[in-house]
């Protein structure tokens, strides 16, 4: 492979998040151990493993809310190890956080107004008239539209059913207009409607970018991730697509097996 396309310019990466030998130790602990990751780009990638397995302090590493003790992390090509939270923000690696971040006593509108201010720059313009940003309702009503929230513009966020929260977490993410969005447990909690709500609206807010995500619920994994990497005790244990890596004995004994015997203990997630 040169690394040029048919115009003789550089290609574009197949992979729009790539890690290499990325390892993380806490005094002596490796809670993150040697991980390679390939993230393709237009892709839903599940990163998934049991608790304690390393998939917070990834995401926590690819967000450079931590800093690697070795390895190296590369976004679109270019390598964002040594580069701080805001700026990889900026190029577009956006996380919407496991806890529900937004405002609770604002709007709904507010809440996705106050995100498309950061991406413009002006988020400490609290000085000036209310009418003044009146020219970034139509753009928050589009988001909100989205994501089902619409006829919700007006609540305030602390109001919102849990599952609506989620969903303003994720408008106020997209408010970001992030080529990757980064997803940490995005149904935890939820019953199954609120799941299945929130499974849609993933899968719509994917068209045109990528979305990386933790999540527990196999029901999720395997309806809308297109390829999945599972973590054990801060390795990677196998990659590939649901059928690949739900048949591999080595997931099966640790993650798998666990899932299915909790599903057939509820009559749950199969």
């Amino acid at each position: 492979m040169s690394g040029l396309n048919a115009h003789g310019a550089p290609a574009a990466p197949e992979f729009i998040l790539e890690t290499s030998g990325l390892v993380k130790e806490f005094r002596g602990f490796v809670a993150v151990n040697g991980v390679d990751l390939q993230v393709r780009k237009g892709h839903i990638h599940a990163l998934i493993g049991p608790n304690g397995a390393g998939k917070t302090t990834c995401f926590n590493l690819l967000t450079k809310f931590l800093a690697p003790t070795r390895g190296s992390i590369r976004f679109k090509g270019l390598d964002i190890t040594g580069e701080a939270p805001q700026q990889i923000a900026r190029r577009g690696l956006v996380r919407s956080f496991q806890i529900s971040a937004v405002f609770p006593h604002l709007t709904v509108l507010e809440n996705v107004r106050i995100a498309l201010q950061r991406r413009l720059g002006t988020s400490f313009h609290f000085w000036k008239a209310e009418a003044s940003l009146t020219h970034l309702h139509g753009r928050a009503l589009e988001i909100l539209a989205m994501v089902g929230l619409q006829d919700y513009a007006r609540m305030v966020a602390v109001e919102l059913p849990y599952g609506r929260k989620r969903a303003l977490e994720i408008a106020t993410t997209l408010a970001l207009d992030p080529e990757l969005m980064l997803l940490d447990e995005p149904t935890q909690g939820m019953g199954h409607e609120d799941v299945d709500k929130v499974m849609q609206l993933i899968k719509e807010v994917s068209t045109n970018r990528t979305i990386l995500m933790v999540e527990h619920n196999m029901k999720v994994v395997s309806g809308i991730c297109d390829a999945i990497t599972v973590l054990a005790r801060g390795s990677v244990l196998a990659q590939g697509d649901y059928a690949t890596v739900s048949a591999n004995p080595a997931v099966i004994e640790a993650y798998m097996g666990s899932e299915a015997a909790q599903a057939q203990a509820t009559g749950g997630v199969h």
